[in-house]
């Protein structure tokens, strides 16, 4: 591995087997390891590279296949199984599509990296290295729907297993590629790549070859009828979760420009590491709430999805409050199992209520956007989502952070205000609702799009 790219590695930390997650948080680094001696502030937007990644392109397939998990659910529950597997198809074509119009950014990463104020060294590792993200970029395309799919046939264990047979793959592979062949970043990419290209193959060939026989019935030419209604529920669905991916990564890379941004970012590092694990969580609430809507609605069933909504809601939120106390009463003591540097602690130490508060937020807001995704609001989740975090939570986080010189307290806790803003809004909205209308709109949904020829 050439020496500028070790160095880069380093820096925004160096891939290891067991990354193969590609929507985690910011992982911190115990070694600070970058260029020879950079100025705190460029040396600390080394660390914060990894959120300009081409991977985060990658939300926005993530999310588009959320509009799936609307339709899938609902044709379930309506027992249409065999528009299930028409569904699918047409995700694959609007998203094959979607990874095609955004593939240039990867060839043109390093210039847009320079216009966001990126070092020109790691600027242009960065560019070399995107172009070998693309296979892993079209993989995803076909992977979230397949995963969507046997998500509501309630067939979660088949990903699990996929998921486990190629993180041995991976294992064996980020060997032979990173240490074996010493390929570096690129040695990553191809390894990430080949992985996901992994489990997408293997739930391919389930679905395929007999592991769904109700609901996959092979190609059909009906898949290319009724997109431009399919589109329209992806496009709000990609919006919606794009904006809330975005918005704590906005937090991060605001704190990268502050005063003595060194520690501040490696104390907010250790936060959002472990804000991202407790949110495994809500975010398992998350896919649970809104196939579990998505069935009661599409099977006209509208007092057992609010039943769902309520319970799910409860438990993540009781949860949540575990994780609370836990935090408030660990809060000089949590970060440990990161740093012993006493400036880093006491800097997660000061950071900790607002991570407290954080957690318990973010316990309830992604059952609600699960509540959301399964009734098929994902346009006015996606206007809710821009007004409370980018009009209020935005805004506010900059006005406190340096107009009343509070750092990256001040960031955090308005960014904190906007999520507050956005949960009691979708709040608001899901005890309003008059759920046997759904009920209806969503059987009328179905009988529209199952007649689409």
């Amino acid at each position: 591995m050439e020496a500028g790219e070790r160095g880069v590695e380093e820096a925004v930390g160096g891939r290891g087997p067991g990354h193969l997650h590609p929507h985690r948080h910011l992982q911190p680094q115990r070694h600070h390891a970058g260029l020879r001696r950079p100025p705190r502030r460029p040396r600390a937007r080394l660390r914060l590279l990894r959120l300009h990644r081409p991977r985060r392109l990658q939300l926005r397939p993530h999310g588009m296949a959320s509009a799936l998990e609307t339709l899938c659910g609902q044709a379930y529950g309506a027992k249409k199984y065999h528009m299930m597997g028409v569904y699918m198809q047409r995700s694959w074509i609007v998203l094959f599509v979607c990874a095609v119009l955004l593939t240039p950014m990867y060839f043109f990463a390093e210039d847009v990296l320079l216009l966001t104020g990126q070092p020109p060294e790691l600027s242009a590792m960065a560019g070399k290295v995107s172009v070998w993200f693309i296979p892993l970029h079209f993989s995803l395309a076909f992977l979230f729907p397949l995963q969507r799919f046997l998500q509501c046939q309630m067939k979660n264990f088949v990903n699990t297993i996929a998921a486990a047979a190629a993180l041995c793959i991976h294992l064996f592979v980020s060997w032979l590629f990173v240490s074996k062949l010493r390929f570096g970043l690129v040695g990553v990419a191809l390894t990430l790549g080949f992985s996901w290209w992994a489990i997408t193959v293997t739930l391919f060939a389930y679905v395929t070859c007999g592991g769904c026989p109700e609901t996959w019935h092979g190609f059909t030419v009906e898949a290319f009828a009724g997109l431009g209604e399919f589109v329209g529920l992806s496009a709000a669905s990609g919006v919606m979760l794009c904006l809330e991916n975005w918005y704590y990564r906005i937090l991060i890379l605001l704190t990268g420009n502050l005063k003595n941004a060194a520690i501040a970012v490696d104390a907010l590092s250790i936060c959002m590491n472990i804000n991202g694990w407790e949110m495994m969580i809500p975010l398992a609430f998350f896919a649970g709430t809104g196939v579990r809507v998505a069935n009661e609605l599409g099977a006209g069933n509208g007092k057992g999805a609010k039943f769902a909504a309520i319970v799910s809601s409860t438990t993540s939120m009781v949860i949540g409050l575990f994780f609370w106390v836990l935090i408030m009463g660990l809060h000089d003591k949590i970060a440990l199992i990161f740093t012993t540097s006493a400036a880093v602690l006491d800097a997660v130490d000061k950071l900790s209520l607002l991570l407290a508060f954080t957690i318990l937020l973010n316990s309830i807001q992604p059952v609600l956007s699960g509540v959301a995704v399964g009734s098929g609001w994902q346009s006015t989740v996606a206007y809710v989502n821009i007004g409370c975090y980018y009009i209020i939570g935005v805004p506010m986080g900059v006005l406190l952070g340096w107009l009343f010189n509070l750092g990256v307290l001040g960031i955090w806790a308005g960014m904190i205000g906007g999520t507050a803003v956005q949960m009691l809004i979708l709040a608001a909205i899901t005890i309003r609702c008059d759920w046997e209308k759904e009920a209806m709109i969503a059987s009328t949904r179905m009988d529209r799009l199952s007649q689409v020829r």
